[in-house]
């Protein structure tokens, strides 16, 4: 199930599945009394006796300056959010049923709150994306927020996490790093890769990988060890490396990993395409047969585990892993046999999955041109009815591409778009009510106003590293494109990459709400960064007095982005799910 929607009175409640996420969208209907201060959400965790309110890190009021840490938060029965959606992230998230409890707070003249209407739903986070098809993972990236440094406090240890740059990572001793750190960091999308990691120990087993970045050197030695389980006439590890710029040097780690992967018994390939061989990509064989294959965005390394923003995909849908199996066989003959080769210059689709999903899926280069890939995303860009979310890193690099174009256009249409990318310079994305759509990375500055705190930059390099675009993510015709393609020109005509186009309720939802949790995290850094070099104080609304406007009175103005963003995930549900 991808929503739960539960009403009662005039309060209306939406639960959105993510990854081990939950938006929890909210609505009020008729418009509410300007008493209306905001939501007390709880929440009881699977295993949990009680409910536990999230908290807010804003209040109506704080204490003395001298008393104010970052890491003071406020319950919100005391502390109402003051938004019509929330995204709850456990910290510590388990399988389970998450059970939820949702109400609305009001407050009298003299400051004091009361409820209104209340809702309770429940729903689960935990299962397989889409059972028998595929199963979403991504990277917690919170590397560069508040909550990773209250769950790792030690400083000096947070300073160990990462090598000082990929060729460092190929030894790098990762005992150092706060205990639990990396899988706190790399969330589900690591917790994929680990499952096939051991799987591949089976001894009826065989992987074949493509990797870019590859320094991790724990996945390195679970790779060795798969080698080692082989001989020449039957290897157990197949790996295509790329061999482009920094890669190529003998001192790389990818150069340091193949030769030790090699001595090990691996059959070691190193090459690139026109620019890169840029797929993350493991492939698990049983008994001689395809069952399971990841592909996405995340690279085999310390930043794309562990700090990045990334996405991946282990589908288990047969004819999909054979898609793979034929890009891999291809792709391990080199560059000339792959551009002479059919399979890369058309769409993929499968069959015979279950009704109400379809996968169709493109491998580049192509001979054709990055038309054939791209033009299906841009057209459904520009046919997006209700929304548009997008997670493109290298956006600004590529003006003048048809997945460029088409978010370009965005800027004068009502529909409801968010998008990130890792650096906005040359974007720009403006909806009619003058409101920004777009963010990029940015860390807080070390003078934040109260009560917040400085955080740790994450170090060095790209942040923002998903290539993904969802549309009308809410309706039947939902949309998700998703891969290691960064959907540009240069790179469909030059990288040996993947791209996939899902179709699925749940599929559409987690990246959907993958890309609104990125939006919030980065927006609030940005507003953030302008209260701390206004020094001012970011607090909580009281009720209006002598006729003002309530803090909610821009969601409920009409045709504004607001105004769709509480309607679009609080309001009533157009599809059934």
């Amino acid at each position: 199930m991808a929503t739960v929607s539960v009403s009662s009175g005039t309060l209306n409640v939406n639960l959105w599945r993510g990854e081990r996420m939950c938006l929890i969208g909210m609505n009020i209907d008729p418009q509410p009394a300007a008493d209306f201060v905001g939501f007390a959400i709880a929440v009881q965790s699977p295993g949990a006796n009680d409910f536990t309110f999230l908290r807010n890190r804003l209040a109506f009021a704080y204490p003395a300056q001298a008393d104010v840490t970052g890491f003071r938060q406020f319950p919100t029965s005391e502390a109402p959010l003051q938004t019509f959606r929330w995204i709850h992230f456990p910290q510590d998230p388990k399988p389970g049923t998450y059970r939820y409890q949702v109400t609305a707070m009001y407050m009298d003249a003299v400051g004091t709150l009361h409820e209104g209407d209340k809702v309770a739903g429940e729903i689960s986070l935990f299962d397989e994306t889409v059972p028998g098809v595929v199963d979403i993972g991504f990277t917690r990236n919170f590397a560069s927020s508040q909550a990773f440094v209250e769950k790792f406090p030690d400083g000096a240890a947070r300073a160990r996490i990462l090598p000082i740059n990929g060729a460092a990572g190929y030894d790098f001793d990762k005992s150092a790093a706060p205990a639990g750190a990396y899988a706190w960091l790399s969330g589900k999308a690591n917790d994929l890769m680990q499952q096939m990691l051991a799987a591949a120990t089976d001894p009826a087993t065989r992987l074949d990988v493509m990797a870019y970045d590859l320094n991790e050197p724990d996945l390195i030695a679970a790779l060795e060890a798969v080698a080692q389980r082989g001989s020449s006439a039957s290897p157990t590890l197949r790996i295509l490396i790329d061999n482009s710029a920094d890669h190529k040097d003998d001192t790389s780690s990818e150069s340091r990993a193949a030769a030790r992967l090699a001595a090990a018994g691996a059959v070691v390939v190193r090459h690139h395409f026109v620019h890169l061989q840029h797929h993350k990509v493991l492939i698990l064989y049983r008994n001689g047969n395809a069952e399971q294959a990841i592909g996405g965005s995340t690279n085999f390394s310390f930043r794309g585990l562990y700090i990045q923003a990334n996405n991946m995909l282990l589908f288990t849908a047969p004819e999909v892993v054979d898609w793979f199996v034929q890009a891999f066989e291809l792709a391990l003959q080199g560059p000339s046999a792959w551009k002479a080769g059919t399979f890369p210059d058309t769409w993929h689709a499968a069959g015979n999955l279950p009704t109400g999903t379809n996968v169709r899926g493109c491998y580049s280069p192509h001979s054709e041109g990055f038309d054939m890939s791209l033009s299906p995303v841009a057209a459904a860009i520009d046919q997006a009815t209700s929304s548009v979310f997008f997670a493109v890193a290298f956006l600004n690099q590529d003006s003048k591409g048809p997945v460029r174009q088409a978010l370009d256009r965005l800027e004068g249409k009502p529909l409801f778009s968010y998008g990130i990318a890792n650096r906005k310079t040359g974007l720009k994305l403006t909806k009619p009510d003058g409101s920004t759509g777009l963010v990029d990375f940015e860390y807080l500055a070390d003078r934040a106003p109260e009560p917040f705190k400085s955080e740790w930059s994450g170090g060095q390099g790209i942040t923002i590293h998903h290539k993904f675009v969802v549309t009308d993510f809410n309706l039947p015709t939902a949309k998700v494109f998703a891969g290691s393609s960064n959907l540009s020109v240069s790179g469909e005509e030059g990288n040996g990459d993947h791209l996939f186009q899902i179709g699925d309720a749940r599929v559409a939802t987690a990246y959907a709400i993958e890309a609104l949790r990125m939006f919030d995290h980065l927006n609030f850094r940005t507003k953030m960064q302008a209260a701390a070099g206004a020094e001012k104080s970011i607090i909580l609304r009281r009720p209006p007095v002598d006729g003002g406007q309530p803090w909610f009175a821009q969601f409920y103005a009409e045709g504004t982005q607001k105004q769709r963003d509480r309607m679009l995930f609080g309001g009533p549900i157009f599809r059934q799910s």
